[in-house]
């Protein structure tokens, strides 16, 4: 029976690290950490597309919206665009006092979009 505890001993190890490698690799487990980050990462792409129409919307009741859209179409890297939209305040959610940079960026584009249209 002693001879072959050792092999039996190595044989669970390289078969529990080789389960690991595939589980993780290539069979879709996750850690924590990584579960948390992409829950995190996809709750704050829906709580942007969820703003973005009342960005959109405020865009709208903007009295110089025209002229801004203007201003707007005239930029060309989306930092530019997504800054401008920052700083006439239609990504700046109601009750907040701060823009929402992300908001900012997803209105310009569909702004941008919708005006090409």
């Amino acid at each position: 029976m002693s001879q072959w505890i050792k092999p039996g001993i190595w044989g669970a190890v390289v078969g529990s690290v080789l389960t690991m490698i595939v589980g993780f690799g290539y069979g879709g487990w996750t850690t924590s950490g990584t579960a948390a980050r992409e829950a995190q990462q996809q709750a704050q792409t829906a709580v942007t597309a969820a703003l973005v129409p009342l960005c959109i919307a405020q865009s709208k009741a903007d009295r110089t919206g025209l002229k801004k859209m203007g201003e707007l179409r005239a930029l060309t890297s989306s930092y530019e665009q997504r800054d401008f939209v920052t700083k006439t305040g239609w990504a700046t959610m109601p009750g907040s006092d701060d823009p929402n940079s992300d908001v900012a960026g997803a209105c310009a584009a569909t702004l941008l979009k919708r005006a090409s249209s």
